[in-house]
């Protein structure tokens, strides 16, 4: 094992006397082909070219001297440090930081960080970076190759952003454009970058003079407790014909079959008084919201700036509405029964919920979840409001509750 691993970050300014005494004493450097290029690398250490994190550190484990691991930025945010330290490797590291890269991509930008998101886009996890983009006004994108600003923008489509795309920052290369979202993908760009995506009608950033007390994202605004009655979004209340789907009991079991999390995409179809999709929102999670009915449209923006979240909302009629809807993890059917319903199995989201109100209507959508390859569970709820003051019933609504779970994909 190596006398001593020194990991080593470097944002393009001149190193620290720290880093450069580690590298001065070094036997082995491991790095990119543009860091080991640095003229402080030692010429007779062993070069170690930093393809995959894990055979480096193999390497390094083998190696007998003083080894530096060159990364880009803090290589303790999003870097080496974490494969580095894995149980399998055995390494113990010190660690020279350095500026991240989105610290200074903000930096770049003029703009304060601690309300950003920040999530890391590699073609596997694009589609969720995306969803985190949809879903909070302020993310940082730390790209890859074939993740980059030009498929943020395609994927973003109908969402408007702002794009603040850092190239190869802290080189002589180094190239801040700021552009709409829609116009990223006209361009090539070059690696590597981080992309500072802005825009949205989510919760406020503190005014001038304050500041947060929660790096990342700030609690909803003064709003406590999930699945509020109707009313809190402009709705009825419970009971009313034509509102059974909006009952907080009913909704809030919806929500916990459905578990909305950062990074879903869920689709709100019935969106009504916009209840479902604001809580969903609360969560975390992006929110795609469609109802038929204009008026609904306008009731679930109202509820989603009552809330501070945001989402897409769709003025359209399913099943044909949804045929060019990006892909959902999560779907909530609140109007349209089984051809609504078997028209979003066919896009296989991990998890399907919906109400009937009649058992041969659950006996249909069941039926047709189970023929998709579906886990069908169904429960008849039933609640009741009372009036304490002479404990009387005032309302009653009774409800099939179906969900369907997708098992061959992954939550």
């Amino acid at each position: 094992m190596a006398d001593r691993v020194t990991v080593i970050g470097w944002d393009g300014s001149p190193l620290t006397e720290a880093a450069r005494s580690a590298l001065g004493a070094a036997t082995l450097v491991a790095g990119t082909a543009h860091q080991l290029a640095l003229p402080e690398v030692p010429p007779h250490a062993e070069r170690v070219r930093l393809g995959s994190v894990h055979l480096a550190a193999r390497r390094i484990a083998g190696h007998r001297g003083s080894a530096v691991v060159l990364a880009d930025g803090d290589p303790g945010f999003f870097g080496v440090v974490r494969a580095l330290r894995a149980p399998e490797h055995g390494l113990e590291v010190e660690v020279v930081p350095a500026v991240s890269s989105v610290a200074a991509a903000f930096a770049r930008a003029g703009m304060p960080w601690d309300d950003a998101r920040i999530v890391v886009a590699h073609p596997r996890t694009l589609r969720r970076a995306v969803n985190v983009c949809r879903a909070h006004p302020k993310v940082a994108v730390l790209t890859s190759p074939g993740a980059g600003p030009a498929e943020l923008g395609l994927l973003l489509e109908g969402v408007h952003r702002t794009f603040v795309i850092c190239e190869e920052l802290g080189t002589d290369r180094e190239r801040t454009t700021v552009l709409t979202s829609d116009r990223a993908a006209d361009h090539t760009w070059r690696d590597p970058n981080v992309v500072v995506v802005i825009g949205g009608s989510g919760t406020p950033p503190p005014t001038a003079g304050e500041s947060g007390w929660l790096a990342g994202l700030e609690p909803g605004p003064g709003v406590r407790g999930w699945a509020l009655p109707a009313e809190e979004y402009g709705g009825e209340p419970a009971g009313r014909k034509g509102l059974e789907g909006e009952t907080p009991q009913l909704r809030a079991a919806q929500l916990a079959r459905l578990g909305p999390r950062t990074g879903d995409l869920v689709w709100d179809i019935g969106s009504g008084t916009g209840a479902f999709a604001a809580e969903a929102a609360r969560f975390g999670a992006a929110v795609l919201a469609v109802d038929r009915e204009a008026d609904a449209c306008g009731r679930t923006a109202a509820a989603l700036r009552r809330f501070g979240v945001q989402a897409q909302i769709v003025h359209g009629s399913a099943p044909h509405i949804l045929e060019d809807l990006p892909e959902p993890d999560v779907v909530r059917v609140g109007g349209g029964g089984a051809p609504v319903v078997s028209a979003v199995a066919d896009r296989r989201p991990q998890r399907i919920v919906t109400h009937a109100g009649t058992r041969d209507e659950a006996e249909l959508i069941g039926r047709d979840l189970s023929e998709h390859g579906y886990a069908v569970e169904c429960a008849l709820l039933q609640s009741v409001a009372l009036d304490t003051r002479v404990w009387t019933e005032t309302e009653r609504t009774v409800v099939f509750l179906l969900s369907g779970t997708l098992l061959d994909r992954a939550p």
